[in-house]
């Protein structure tokens, strides 16, 4: 019993002599102004530091939180976490941001750089590989793509951001239309026809001029076929022949030649 006493004051003993030769990590930002912690941040960031101008950027906001450099520090929050493959800590930033600061001169920049960030989750470099269309992925980055976009373009159209703003638009409205069409088509080969339908439709309805529309229309028009409505068949292939004469898909069906793809992360 002495013994098992005596090893246990031992080792009390030794933490805490251990503990009091454990010092604190110094803070060497500590005293430094939000000019100084800015600056700082500014360089690691040309430098492709992320993680120290992260930390300086986070300083700024946090002991200086109602000033100018307050406002710059959080928008450089959101591109330095975007180019260190933080997408949800950057979209956090953007959206904190345009809650505190909605009518701040740098808006159409957060909107911009939401848009990149959406554009090309980080599934899409995989894609090079797998050999995907990014049409076949889970729209919804697509959509929230188009938005920050498209809120952009409408409410700053002469931002110096807006012209490739309106570029990848372009992209993006009908990659979301093929999108629709992947899924009209997966439900066409399921039997699910009344479904195909709908979402075919979708791309007649929402999106003007896309060339997916020659696809939609020729799954619409199977689909009547399947449901035996000959009115709505004839209907339909009337207006696909008057828009897409001689249709490709008369003779290949639906499924696609695979050539090769674009990747969107070939615009960066």
């Amino acid at each position: 019993m002495r013994l098992c006493c005596a090893v246990l004051g031992l080792i009390a003993v030794l933490l805490v002599t251990g503990c009091g030769s454990i010092k604190s990590e110094k803070d060497v930002t500590a005293g430094w102004s939000a000019e100084r912690l800015y600056q700082d941040a500014r360089e690691n960031m040309s430098a492709g530091n992320w993680k120290d101008a992260r930390s300086r950027l986070e300083a700024v906001e946090a002991r200086y939180p109602f000033g100018g450099y307050a406002q710059q520090a959080l928008i450089d929050q959101a591109y330095v976490n975007w180019k260190d493959d933080e997408p949800e800590q950057a979209l956090a930033a953007i959206d904190r941001f345009q809650q505190q600061y909605p009518n701040h001169a740098g808006t159409d920049y957060m909107l911009y750089l939401k848009g990149l960030i959406t554009f090309t989750p980080p599934s899409a470099a995989f894609s090079k590989f797998t050999r995907q269309d990014p049409s076949e992925r889970d729209p919804k980055g697509l959509r929230e793509s188009y938005e920050a976009f498209n809120e952009l373009i409408t409410r700053y159209p002469d931002s110096r951001y807006a012209t490739d703003a309106r570029q990848r638009l372009t992209w993006l409205v009908g990659t979301i239309a093929d999108n629709e069409v992947h899924v009209a088509q997966y439900y066409y080969d399921r039997k699910a026809y009344v479904a195909a339908i709908n979402r075919a439709k979708t791309v007649i309805t929402d999106f003007k001029g896309v060339p997916a529309a020659e696809k939609a229309l020729y799954i619409m028009y199977l689909s009547y076929d399947k449901l035996n409505l000959p009115d709505l068949r004839d209907d339909t292939k009337r207006v696909l022949d008057q828009n897409f004469p001689n249709s490709k898909y008369y003779e290949q069906g639906l499924d696609e030649p695979r050539g090769t793809l674009w990747n969107p992360i070939n615009w960066f």
